[in-house]
């Protein structure tokens, strides 16, 4: 009963973790099922996601610190999103006021969700690292998995080379976590995965919503190929080493 009582309660801190990405897929939901009146359904999802943001950092469910980190990754995924529509990857065939270059300015916003997950998570759950690689090891590895891809448009995709050295490079890396006052650990490899594939779960909710589309979506929805995995995978692990880094340096800053 113990060990099912703390299952619980860590399902439950997940789930608060999740919130924003919630609020995003209910969005996504409800105006396809019922549109709303007055602006194109892409600007409703862009309001919502604002007044969301505003809400949680106005109630506490977010630090003003954690709102800059969430802003410097609706910045990078716009980035990521104008290049990726540019190159026919996916697009966004409805109509809206709120689009620049064919990608709507919400779409930012799934990128900011999963960042907001892992500053929710990591605090709800008292993370710590635990034989971190060093500061000139990790940027330059996040810098060239997020550079691949839009590389790999031009010169060959090298993912699983990428995918080779995180291996290497955080074989020995873990994470600790609390529950109820009692420490659990993690292989790092291992959360990057898991996170990952639920990530895959909810492109699939969100495409089936209409979040966005890809070429063989265009007649009617299908599942997303299973090796869009990998694509999440090494986008969790940028995001991760973007946190975790911003959080050492937080940690080692001046001391008021």
């Amino acid at each position: 009963m113990n060990a099912l009582q703390q299952l619980i309660r860590f399902g439950w801190e997940q789930a608060l973790s999740c919130l924003f990405p919630a609020v995003i897929f209910v969005s996504l939901a409800m105006t396809k099922i019922l549109p709303l009146p007055f602006l194109p359904r892409y600007d409703w999802l862009l309001i919502i996601c604002l007044l969301m943001q505003w809400w949680m950092v106005r109630s506490g469910l977010e630090t003003v610190d954690e709102l800059k980190v969430i802003t410097l990754f609706h910045l990078i995924g716009l980035a990521l999103e104008l290049f990726k529509v540019h190159m026919g990857s996916w697009s966004y065939p409805e109509e809206g006021y709120s689009k620049i270059f064919g990608v709507p300015l919400y779409s930012g916003f799934m990128y900011a969700s999963v960042a907001s997950y892992l500053c929710q998570a990591w605090r709800r759950l008292k993370v710590e690292l635990i034989k971190w690689p060093p500061f000139v090891v990790v940027v330059p590895l996040a810098a060239a998995i997020y550079l691949n891809f839009f590389t790999h448009h031009f010169w060959m995709d090298v993912r699983w080379w990428l995918s080779g050295l995180v291996l290497i490079v955080f074989g020995q890396s873990g994470v600790i976590y609390r529950i109820n006052g009692r420490r659990y650990r993690m292989p790092l490899a291992l959360s990057f995965g898991l996170i990952g594939f639920f990530i895959w779960i909810a492109e699939n909710i969100a495409t089936f919503f209409g979040a966005w589309e890809y070429p063989n979506q265009t007649g009617a929805w299908h599942v997303v190929n299973l090796g869009k995995v990998s694509s999440w995978l090494l986008l969790v692990i940028v995001s991760f080493l973007i946190v975790a880094t911003l959080k050492q340096v937080k940690e080692k800053g001046p001391k008021e």
